[in-house]
């Protein structure tokens, strides 16, 4: 079975730009229904929706600079890694940028069927509070 990497890509990429409005509906529109989206920390999501919110939570406000999509061709799936940094403010209005991030896709039947998401967010805050462990 072979998968079309360059449509697979497309559909992360319209992802990823759904996610920033952020439009979480029509982030969805590219999923499968009740994926398992798992972010820093083990928290584990099942719609864009409850992704924005976490966020709203965590950022008054962020984005990503996308800056490479690494797609690995699989037997009837495409993993995609988008790689780049966040930028935005903390919830106390203070700019930030450069921070980390690594998304996993995993796309089969031209739907994203799994999410996992790393960035440094917790390592900026620490330093933040002159933590260095």
């Amino acid at each position: 079975m072979t998968t079309d990497t360059t449509r697979d890509a497309a559909i992360v990429t319209a992802y990823l730009e759904a996610s920033m409005v952020p439009d979480p509906e029509r982030a969805a529109s590219y999923m499968a229904p009740g994926i398992p989206i798992t972010f820093t920390g083990a928290r584990l999501f099942h719609h864009p929706r409850e992704v924005t919110a976490f966020n709203a939570g965590r950022y008054a406000w962020v984005k990503k600079r996308m800056e490479r999509l690494d797609v690995v061709p699989g037997d009837g799936f495409t993993t995609i890694y988008s790689l780049g940094t966040l930028y935005g403010e903390w919830p106390d209005g203070t700019p930030f940028e450069g921070n980390r991030y690594v998304d996993r896709f995993t796309v089969r039947d031209g739907v994203i069927v799994t999410m996992e998401v790393w960035n440094d967010s917790a390592e900026r805050l620490l330093t933040k509070h002159g933590i260095t462990a």
